[in-house]
């Protein structure tokens, strides 16, 4: 399928980017008319998907986070979020409940999270080379909207 509208974007792995994709996939969103719900669990899984870039990927310097966002036409919101770092080396086990790597002020429940407030959640990981998570969400049509 398609996609009716699109955006990318990249930045720095700075904490303080994770606000900005977080509201940038709002803003985008907000073409879909989604109810506040709707915007805040796109915004969550978001924000722990760039997190997870910033503490994860990229541990020990900066790296560069890329973020594409597009719409289709049954309403559904593909969310792509990718780093170069490196890596995760069992996707299948860093996807479990409580597991991470990031030390013990980290809940390791990121994934979980985005599992939780999206349709679906893909994650690529090649060691040493980076992290792609894809996100999709369907977002309710309103009546009289």
């Amino acid at each position: 399928m398609k996609p009716i509208n699109e955006a990318k974007m990249t930045f720095l792995s700075r904490s303080t980017n994770e606000g900005f994709a977080r509201t940038a996939a709002a803003c985008f969103a907000a073409q879909l008319d989604p109810t506040l719900d709707e915007i805040n669990d796109i915004k969550t899984a978001v924000s722990e998907a760039v997190t997870n870039c910033i503490v994860h990927a990229y541990p020990d310097r900066l790296g560069v986070v890329s973020m594409r966002l597009r719409l289709f036409e049954d309403n559904t919101l593909e969310i792509v979020i990718k780093d170069s770092g490196v890596g995760i080396p069992d996707v299948d086990r860093a996807r479990k409940p409580l597991y991470t790597t990031g030390g013990a002020d980290r809940s390791g429940m990121g994934f979980t999270i985005m599992e939780s407030f999206m349709d679906t959640l893909k994650v690529r990981s090649v060691q040493e080379k980076g992290t792609t998570v894809t996100m999709r969400r369907r977002v309710s049509r309103r009546l009289g909207g």
